[in-house]
């Protein structure tokens, strides 16, 4: 028998003195973190297809046409995706063998070293606020776009109240919202890439079949290599959150079937979700649209909106604004879980404060909830006009935190790669192994640190001094947490030998089902399972 035969160290304690050590697994509340492991596997390959899909797809991918161009907007969406490909696959790796407690942060804490758990878990926690300030300023401008006899600051506080009930309810209701807004978000793409054919083709009464027109006028690039870099820079940021999976991973019931499913469903993310909708977009939108930069509301600055109109529909612009609305709804949603699990997981290891890791006999993380929820409030700050510079600072300090968070994913696994080879582990053992290691892990590392270092060049000519200062910022932060937090706590690099490839490992909720059935399913069930 391999070393890791067993989930559990033999010398693990058993826990509560009438339950087997491993009875442990099969417990509806996780023991270490306290949540409910109430996902379903449908719930988790929902996250992973269209989770986090937000306005930024919709209406910012406007912004990137107008820089780049469709020929651009392809480029840029094809080689993020890469790189997210390649993060995904050493997630998945880590996260099927240790579905439990802290996702990636804590994996962080035990291949590396605390303090760099430490640093990559507030990066990640800086995305995710940066991230709910920009929903909230979505959702209450979009609201005001309808009706403005309520002013921002009441859309806010309903809305807010809202959402902090509804994340109350728990794991399980939020799972069930996401699938079925996540179906939502996906018919409506569909929708559109079926209207985008039947336009470029003709098939619209009263509008000519444009083809390919905007390929040639206005033209595929836009500013030459320089639009394809802005471009390259501003796809990134709509990828953030192809990663939240692994926070999901130990609410999940079973995490040995649903994150490797996860895992693979985010390959048609990319060619399907960013890919077909940077294509679609500029089939059907020029890049020089006015509307794209000038538009007076966030639906008229979609190329939705735009191609809908020059096909006809004026009246379309509420269409989107609906649209919208439903992705905003879902990436509050998102945000204010994957945010809350942050701090949860970071509390419970003591690199935030105490109180944030408590969880009721629900599972629910409270305390984590408001906190992270209250984040939202800084979406207030863009009400007024000289506080709006200082909301706009904070909203971009999401790009850079993706980089460091991704690269530090593909450390983390090479670093457990390098350990479970040095402890003479077999990787037969590894319930899903990661493709092309160890050179696609290398990949992600070297292509993220190029991309946290790059993605500000813009601000250097002209030179921009608070532009450059909000796209750097974190990088030497990322270094002050982790410098802070060893000299504090003493902590230290993990020599190979000293790395735990144990704790943090358990059985699905459903194991002891499988394996009394027994029974494996058919080619055709596994093939429509995994598309």
């Amino acid at each position: 028998m391999s070393r890791m035969g067993s989930p559990k160290d033999s010398t693990a304690p058993l826990g509560a003195a009438d339950l087997d050590s491993d009875q442990l697994d099969f417990q509806e509340i996780d023991p270490e973190s306290g949540v409910k492991r109430g996902l379903k596997k449908r719930h988790l390959s929902m996250m992973a297809l269209a989770g986090i899909i937000g306005p930024g797809l919709l209406v910012g991918s406007g912004g990137a046409l107008a820089s780049g161009g469709p020929a651009s907007l392809i480029i840029g969406f094809g080689l993020i995706g890469i790189v997210a490909f390649s993060i995904m696959q050493s997630l998945g790796e880590l996260t099927t063998l240790y579905p439990s407690g802290g996702a990636f942060t804590k994996l962080a804490d035990r291949m590396v070293d605390p303090a760099f758990g430490a640093a990559v878990g507030w990066n990640y926690f800086i995305i995710w606020f940066a991230v709910l300030a920009n929903e909230y300023n979505a959702v209450t401008s979009i609201l005001s776009f309808w009706s403005d006899k309520v002013p921002i600051w009441g859309y806010f506080l309903l809305l807010w109240s809202a959402f902090l009930g509804f994340q109350f309810l728990g794991v399980e209701t939020f799972g069930e919202a996401e699938f079925w807004l996540a179906l939502l978000k996906l018919a409506g793409l569909i929708a559109y890439y079926i209207f985008a054919i039947v336009y470029a083709s003709g098939g619209v009464i009263g509008a000519d079949a444009i083809g390919f027109r905007y390929w040639h006028d206005p033209g595929p690039f836009v500013n030459g290599f320089a639009g394809v870099a802005r471009v390259f820079v501003f796809c990134s940021t709509f990828y953030a959150g192809v990663e939240s999976v692994a926070v999901a991973a130990t609410e999940t019931k079973n995490p040995s079937v649903a994150v490797p499913l996860a895992i693979r469903q985010v390959f048609w993310r990319i060619i399907f979700v960013y890919l077909g909708a940077a294509f679609f977009y500029g089939l059907t939108c020029p890049s020089n649209a006015d509307g794209l930069i000038n538009g007076t509301s966030r639906a008229l600055k979609s190329p939705m909106t735009i191609a809908i109109q020059n096909a006809g529909w004026e009246g379309g612009v509420h269409l989107i604004n609906a649209f919208i609305l439903v992705t905003c709804i879902s990436a509050i949603n998102s945000s204010i879980y994957i945010a809350s699990r942050t701090l949860l997981f970071m509390a419970q290891d003591g690199k935030a404060p105490k109180f944030l890791g408590w969880t009721n006999r629900r599972g629910v993380p409270m305390p984590a909830i408001i906190f992270a929820n209250a984040f939202g409030a800084l979406s207030l700050l863009n009400i007024s006009a000289g506080a709006a510079n200082a909301y706009t600072y904070i909203v971009n300090l999401s790009g850079v935190s993706t980089f460091l968070v991704w690269g530090s994913i593909s450390f983390t696994h090479i670093r457990f790669r390098q350990a479970w080879e040095f402890q003479g582990y077999p990787v037969e053992d590894l319930p899903f192994k990661a493709l092309w290691y160890p050179w696609n892990a290398w990949f992600g590392l070297f292509a993220n640190i190029f991309l946290a270092f790059v993605q500000g060049w813009t601000t250097l000519a002209p030179f921009k001094a608070g532009d450059f200062v909000d796209a750097y910022i974190l990088l030497p932060l990322f270094a002050i947490i982790y410098v802070a937090f060893k000299i504090w706590n003493g902590t230290r690099f993990w020599r190979l030998d000293e790395i735990d490839l144990q704790s943090g490992r358990r059985r699905d909720l459903e194991d002891s089902k499988r394996s009394e059935n027994g029974e494996a399913q058919p080619w055709w069930r596994r093939l429509w399972e995994n598309f």
